[in-house]
């Protein structure tokens, strides 16, 4: 399928072609994988995930009215598709409301200045399940604290203090990596 249109792919997998279906597999597949990892954390779980996430994406690809780039639509498939597997395994609940949390440091940006894409990936993927999700949520995918706490479950608060406490935890997991 060279140099065919990515509506024209879409068109096709709206019609159940298979090779349509493969091309957009392909074409997703590479992007998609890294966020099912981002929250899962485990190679055969996400490789699950994507599976799970790409029957959604065919078996909903009717409902998409070409309102937005596929890329975005697609991608919300595959986050709910994870956070879906989070809240059956009741992965996401972290914490209770609280009502405060740690003040952040104001060297961050500076911290952030001196450390690589795949460390800093690496270092998120090493939170803690509900932290790490409320921050791909949150810094990553762009989602309000309202849209994550309706997404979750749990309420503002919480979704704010997590984030919090996320980027505390890796403001001491760069220090260590630099001074180390």
């Amino acid at each position: 399928m060279n140099e065919v249109s990515e509506q024209t792919l879409i068109d096709l997998c709206k019609k159940g072609d298979r090779k349509a279906q493969r091309a957009i597999y392909d074409k997703l597949a590479p992007r998609m994988f890294p966020l099912c990892l981002r929250y899962v954390c485990d190679r055969n779980l996400a490789e699950d995930l994507l599976q799970d996430g790409f029957v959604t994406l065919f078996s909903k690809i009717g409902s998409y009215k070409g309102n937005g780039s596929f890329d975005g639509w697609a991608r919300k498939i595959f986050v709910t598709t994870a956070l879906m597997y989070l809240r059956k395994n009741d992965a996401i609940r972290q914490s209770d409301d609280i009502e405060y949390a740690r003040h952040l440091s104001s060297e961050s940006s500076d911290q952030l200045q001196d450390i690589g894409y795949k460390e800093l990936m690496k270092l998120i993927t090493s939170l803690p399940t509900g932290f790490r999700t409320v921050f791909n949520l949150n810094v990553i995918e762009g989602y309000s604290h309202k849209e994550i706490g309706d997404m979750l479950g749990i309420s503002e608060v919480t979704s704010r203090t997590q984030l919090s406490r996320a980027r505390v935890i890796l403001q001491d997991k760069i220090k260590q990596l630099k001074n180390v």
